[in-house]
């Protein structure tokens, strides 16, 4: 009851900063007054910003909850404590895919983008593995984080390829491969949402099984757990969740880390309770990374993608750390 009642709170005070802070501050008697308007109607300027600031927001809150959730997937899966999207390559392998149907088959519309996005990222997502999987041990904590380290870099030097000669297409998608949430649009919101729902659907269900996985295989099998389906369903529902953002926000980085990481330290490794609050936990950090963003460099902004990272990047140090003495 008291968790609910913290993550009802957490997200209203992250929606209210959202809506309320930026480039341009909006006092509350014309906050109140822009939300009982509507665009169409209003044509006053604290309106229009109120207005584009709540589709911002939804999409904020919609997009870490979907990049959260699938951190958490990653994590339960590989029994990996630093997988991640974007430590994996899998954002990469989807800007990659994006990036290519555009340049060379003129991609146009945005549910273009998820297939492609989908695809890049499942494949990237394979592809990484694999390479883990090489030599004794496994797919380690260390290995996975230097193949998909290694993975993402190459993918990245080859999106600059196909971008550098043309000077229009890197125009349009500098903003994009750094990762914003300023572009959504209702349009997008509805067009990624279905398959963010069919994600978080999945995650919730596994999440029972995820917890036997925790205890290893050979014991998991034993519960009555098939293990193979249960990797490649879950691993399924976590592409799918990043795919489907990064295909219309960009390459968000680390919020599929930190969510469930303070989640885990809050509630423990529970993954029927980690799963939804690693949703709430990703909505709050990747709208309240917004927030700021449009507040340090006002009247401009940073991209989001780059105050997740900025913050991120140590977190993934502390993990790895802890991670490498615990297997030694």
């Amino acid at each position: 009851m008291l968790l609910g009642a913290a993550s009802i709170v957490a997200l209203a005070a992250a929606a209210v900063l959202s809506i309320a802070f930026g480039s341009r501050q909006i006092s509350v008697d014309l906050l109140l007054e822009a939300l009982g308007s509507s665009r169409s109607t209003d044509s006053s300027l604290e309106a229009r910003i109120v207005y584009e600031r709540i589709i911002r927001t939804v999409f904020s809150m919609v997009s870490g909850s979907a990049l959260g959730v699938s951190g958490a997937l990653m994590q339960a899966v590989t029994r990996n404590p630093i997988a991640d999207p974007s430590i994996l390559g899998v954002n990469t392998g989807a800007s990659l895919f994006v990036v290519i149907g555009i340049t060379f088959f003129g991609l146009g519309s945005a549910n273009q983008y998820i297939v492609f996005a989908m695809l890049g990222a499942g494949l990237t997502a394979v592809l990484v593995y694999s390479i883990s999987s090489i030599g004794s041990g496994g797919a380690t904590p260390i290995k996975l984080a230097l193949a998909g380290t290694a993975v993402s870099a190459a993918l990245t030097s080859l999106v600059t390829a196909v971008i550098l000669p043309r000077g229009q297409g890197m125009d349009a998608f500098r903003f994009w491969q750094i990762g914003s949430v300023g572009a959504a649009s209702w349009d997008s919101i509805l067009l990624a949402a279905p398959l963010i729902i069919i994600g978080l659907i999945i995650s919730i269900a596994t999440a029972p099984s995820l917890n036997a996985l925790a205890l290893g295989d050979d014991v998991a099998t034993g519960l009555g757990v098939k293990t193979g389906l249960l990797r490649v369903v879950s691993a399924f529902a976590g592409v799918v969740l990043c795919g489907a953002v990064t295909a219309i926000a960009g390459p968000i980085g680390f919020i599929g880390l930190m969510a469930p990481h303070i989640m885990r330290l809050l509630l423990g490794p529970d993954q029927r309770i980690l799963m939804p609050m690693s949703a709430v936990a990703g909505a709050v950090i990747l709208t309240l990374a917004d927030v700021a963003g449009r507040m340090i460099a006002r009247p401009g902004e940073i991209e989001v993608g780059i105050l997740t990272a900025f913050v991120g990047a140590p977190i993934l140090v502390i993990v790895a750390m802890k991670s490498k003495m615990k297997v030694i």
